[in-house]
């Protein structure tokens, strides 16, 4: 599969629609006021870089970047599709994640995921990269049903 990873608008129609998978699994998975993925106008703010992955001429993931100061970026609302997960594209995007934070210069990497098990799979690939658990960073609460990781980039 020829895969082309492309900064995008978050509200372009196929974006749009994958969100609304995406935001179906955190309902899911948690409670509904403790879920902190964005909407598309949340993706789209300043601070932010939200990237499309294209697989074949269609839309198969996105994830963002949320700039939190000059050292320090969060990963958000990572998705590749279901029918495509276990094939390496989450890793495709993530390298291309840390990548654009390291030519930013940010010298950490966090991001906060849910500690259910539906997002077992989502804290393993970030494990696998190198990301340990911490305490909650920027506006986030303790909250048990959130696991927050991150990556020291120097």
């Amino acid at each position: 599969m020829d895969i082309r990873i492309q900064e995008d608008e978050p509200t372009r129609p196929e974006c749009l629609a994958l969100l609304q998978v995406h935001h179906a699994h955190m309902q899911a998975h948690t409670s509904p006021e403790k879920i902190y993925a964005l909407d598309a106008s949340g993706l789209a703010a300043p601070g932010m870089t939200f990237w499309s992955m294209w697989g074949d001429g269609r839309l198969i993931g996105f994830g963002a970047l949320k700039e939190l100061d000059s050292a320090h970026g969060e990963i958000k609302s990572m998705h590749t599709i279901g029918e495509l997960r276990g094939q390496g594209l989450a890793a495709r995007l993530l390298d291309h994640i840390v990548a654009v934070a390291r030519q930013r210069g940010y010298q950490r990497l966090s991001l906060e995921t849910g500690s259910a098990d539906g997002f077992r799979s989502a804290r393993t690939l970030y494990a696998r990269y190198g990301f340990t658990p911490c305490g909650p960073f920027s506006f986030y609460p303790e909250d048990p049903e959130s696991f927050f990781m991150t990556l020291a980039l120097d």
